[in-house]
């Protein structure tokens, strides 16, 4: 995955944590994407266990459940 790729995930995380997505053209706007690439990139989430809905009345994308999409790499504390 390419770093431009994992920073478009994250803001698109960020977005739908906030239900601040809009509709899907305002949202791949946001993310200067094609239509096409956004839902790219909510397949990829959803391959990786990522609970996205879209609500027509509030036009936005949401999580049913409540979290976050993490991707960082996370050094072992060594105690000692």
């Amino acid at each position: 995955m390419s770093k431009i790729l994992l920073n478009k995930l994250v803001r698109l995380d960020f977005l739908i944590r906030i239900k601040g997505t809009g509709t899907p053209r305002q949202l791949a706007n946001k993310l200067e994407v094609a239509e096409r690439t956004l839902y790219d990139y909510i397949g990829i989430m959803k391959d990786f266990g990522a609970p996205i809905k879209y609500s027509k009345q509030r036009q936005s994308y949401y999580y049913d459940d409540e979290g976050e999409f993490k991707i960082a790499f996370q050094r072992k504390m060594n105690i000692g």
